[in-house]
């Protein structure tokens, strides 16, 4: 049997898939072949990203109504969480999997099952075979499951099971102290859970600059969420009725009715066949360089399932650059120098550019300024002020080289100032513009403009 021809073949139908079938398709012309084996539009619409922000949504509003209401003359009775009726809100404003199909099937050709490959330039879906001359993998990842003895007792939850929660836990052990589990941390804590964070390292959001993850571990803290740092983790669950005994590094034992996994991702790799193919992996990912070739001619990668940050942004930018390699001149590359990024917590927290350790460690000559968040008039309208801003910068030449935000509105700020460092804004730059007021942005400039008079040669 002939396999069927394509000019891009697909594997997946996330981010990275969709963003590369689309660009293949609208400024190439191409015949694009798109393999989906569970979730077509992938994890980001369906269970992860935009999912987890309407509940991040919904559980700022039960703490408005519950915190901030009655300051301010509003009186209303306690919020009360029907989590059903949550799910179902949530399920309301999503694409659901038969419109996916739709939408995707009138752009390309969808051969929904599991992909395998045959040769470098062949793969396999049910009983069919297709063939490219350019395949891009892009199958996502799934939820790390750490080795700790008495988990296969546990009836653990993701990202993905916990929104399809009908109760709110009890209480709720997050395993992992990184964007997914500091968020669901506070959705639980905030729909009622008594929560405990237990995390391996020194500070939360262990990407994130030391001192603004420490003003995000306090405001959470001063919500109710006990925050465990060990140079272990959990050792042992022992189930026991309808509560799990989680023994924690230093001996410390904690009973709660649920467990939330948080502490990693695998690429889903494991049944492509890859080597059948040649494709380089290891245990990140698959082995890609600049622009997200893999080891064997023909096939890139792009998204969760490559070497590389794990975020939607640069699932989709990997695609492109992938696709301009594919079809283009291949000059671009991929980089994440200035890459922004946001933990959606309440205060958010939010990163572009190198923390001071990093900046430190790369032989800058680092300063830093800094300015409360209980400073900024934005800030004085809510009773909890928890947050920073902080500028990293190099002494000698004054250049921005990264900026940290700990407020509400955090993203928008760190988003909009990735293409500032990249053009080599200075921390007076920063300081001279005009910022709105009131805004959450202008603890920015209140920042910058400390660092006017340490100017070699000035005196205050």
């Amino acid at each position: 049997m002939s396999a069927e021809q394509f000019d891009l073949i697909v594997i997946g139908a996330g981010s990275a898939a969709r963003d590369a079938a689309g660009k293949a398709k609208r400024e190439h012309g191409a015949s694009v072949a798109m393999i989906e084996r569970e979730r077509w539009g992938g994890s980001c619409p369906n269970v992860a990203c935009r999912p987890t922000k309407a509940y991040l949504t919904a559980a700022e509003l039960v703490h408005d109504i519950g915190h901030e209401a009655a300051r301010r003359g509003i009186h209303v009775s306690k919020p009360e969480v029907d989590l059903g009726g949550v799910r179902a809100w949530k399920d309301s404003i999503r694409r659901n999997q038969a419109s996916w199909v739709d939408v995707l099937g009138q752009a390309y050709t969808l051969f929904p099952g599991d992909a395998s490959f045959t040769g470098p330039n062949e793969v396999r879906v049910g009983g069919r075979e297709l063939a490219s001359d350019r395949i891009l993998i892009a199958t996502g990842s799934r939820t790390a499951v750490p080795p700790i003895p008495g988990i296969e007792d546990v009836d653990w939850l993701d990202h993905v099971s916990a929104l399809e929660l009908d109760r709110v836990p009890e209480s709720l052990l997050v395993i992992g102290a990184g964007p997914v589990g500091l968020e669901f941390a506070q959705i639980f804590a905030r729909f009622g859970s008594q929560v405990t964070i237990v995390s391996h390292g020194t500070q939360i959001a262990g990407r994130s600059d030391a001192e603004a993850a420490a003003e995000l571990q306090a405001a959470l803290e001063e919500e109710g969420i006990e925050v465990v740092l060990t140079d272990g983790g959990v050792e042992r669950f022992v189930r026991d009725g309808g509560h799990v005994e989680a023994t924690i590094t230093g001996g410390r034992t904690v009973s709660i009715t649920d467990v939330l996994l948080a502490s990693g991702r695998v690429p889903n790799v494991e049944e492509l066949g890859l080597d059948l193919a040649g494709v380089e992996v290891g245990r990140s990912g698959i082995a890609v360089d600049d622009h997200q070739r893999t080891t064997v001619p023909g096939i890139w990668a792009a998204g969760d399932c490559a070497v590389g940050p794990m975020f939607t942004p640069t699932a989709q930018y990997q695609a492109r650059v992938a696709i301009d390699d594919m079809f283009g001149t291949g000059e671009r590359r991929a980089e994440y120098e200035f890459l922004p990024t946001t933990i959606f917590t309440d205060p958010e927290l939010g990163d572009v550019g190198l923390t001071e350790a990093e900046a430190r460690a790369a032989g800058h000559d680092v300063d830093v300024v800094k300015q409360p968040l209980s400073a900024v008039t934005r800030a004085q309208y809510w009773s909890s002020q928890r947050g920073l801003f902080k500028i990293v910068f190099d002494q000698a030449t004054r250049r921005v080289l990264g900026v940290h935000v700990v407020s509400r509105g955090a993203s928008d700020i760190v988003g909009s100032l990735a293409v500032a460092l990249k053009l080599g804004a200075t921390v007076d730059d920063l300081a001279h513009v005009h910022h709105v007021y009131p805004s959450y942005s202008e603890g920015l400039k209140a920042a910058a403009e400390q660092a006017e008079p340490m100017r070699v040669g000035e005196t205050n």
